[in-house]
């Protein structure tokens, strides 16, 4: 299991060396079994972009003016998602980058593109080894600093643990904050939750009924109202990254949050196309059939259980 120090240090206070908290934690028996530092980007700086202009002399490049604090620098760039605005991660002549292409490692060097010396860059998350996206430039929370190096603000420590099946308490963020704080002698910050309940009853909105308790003693349901489904904002996005996560939406991508959170797997259906408005918790029939995520088909038996509405699993 994966733990970010950077998330950790948010629900207690840490004042142990990456190190030196996994010799704690490996001692107390929960094993960490490697640790990981995502960063080490030497000259590269947090970015704003302030001004976005054509290429004299090519229809698909743009000229892009980027604040870094103490100066600001125009860079030739061919992504089509740049914009005003933008908080953005900025490489120096020097910096080391993963070609976007190729995916071999090169060392930005000055280069005159159409006629214009473009010494710098704006970079993809795959320029930067975060992830295979190269669609376009990456783009930072609005609030991150600008002119700060970018290892300072996106950089982490991940622990990889092995946790025994004895454990459970521990298979989430939440539970080792509880076990980091009682081998350091330090509080828990338990996030805030508040939220307002509608006056109508969900019984009236739809229905879970479990007909195997032997397998399923207990399954819960919210309904969510007014969501616009959409791309996740960019710091949870890069918090599912570093746990080895693809973010796909905002609905997906917080359930997704919670489980690393919590422990508690989670899943959202659209309440307009569930069946008859049920969930239903039951064995499946003999030679039933369901697609799974990875688009095969899957011939099921009564042993098995499955989540379905009125209809169909």
């Amino acid at each position: 299991m994966k733990v970010s120090l950077k998330w950790l240090s948010e629900y207690v206070d840490i004042k142990l060396t990456p190190q030196e908290l996994a010799d704690r934690l490996t001692m107390a028996g929960i094993e960490v079994q490697g640790v990981q530092t995502v960063g080490g980007w030497e000259k590269m700086m947090v970015g704003e972009v302030t001004e976005v202009n054509p290429h004299p002399d090519a229809d698909r490049l743009k000229l892009a003016t980027v604040n870094l604090g103490a100066q600001q620098l125009t860079v030739v760039c061919a992504a089509p998602n740049i914009a005003v605005g933008q908080r953005v991660p900025f490489a120096r002549v020097g910096a080391q980058l993963i070609d976007g292409h190729t995916g071999e490692k090169l060392t930005l060097k000055p280069a005159k593109i159409r006629g214009i010396l473009s010494e710098g860059m704006v970079c993809s998350e795959k320029e930067l080894g975060i992830s295979d996206s190269h669609e376009g430039i990456m783009v930072l929370p609005s609030e991150a600093p600008v002119g700060i190096p970018l290892g300072e603000y996106l950089g982490d420590t991940i622990f990889d643990l092995d946790v025994t099946p004895n454990r459970p308490d521990c298979l989430c963020l939440m539970g080792i904050a509880r076990e980091v704080a009682a081998l350091t002698g330090e509080e828990v910050h338990l996030p805030e939750i508040d939220y307002q309940e509608e006056e109508q009853s969900i019984d009236s909105l739809i229905s879970v009924d479990i007909t195997a308790p032997e397998l399923c003693p207990r399954y819960c349901a919210s309904l969510v109202t007014g969501i616009t489904i959409s791309s996740s904002p960019v710091w949870l996005q890069q918090r599912l990254k570093s746990y080895g996560m693809r973010p796909i939406n905002n609905v997906v991508d917080i359930t997704n949050y919670v489980m690393l959170e919590y422990g508690q797997p989670l899943h959202a259906f659209d309440y307009h196309k569930l069946g008859g408005h049920k969930i239903i918790v039951r064995r499946a029939k003999n030679g039933e059939t369901i697609t799974s995520l990875d688009e095969e088909g899957r011939t099921l038996n009564k042993d098995i259980l499955v989540i379905a509405d009125k209809e169909k699993p």
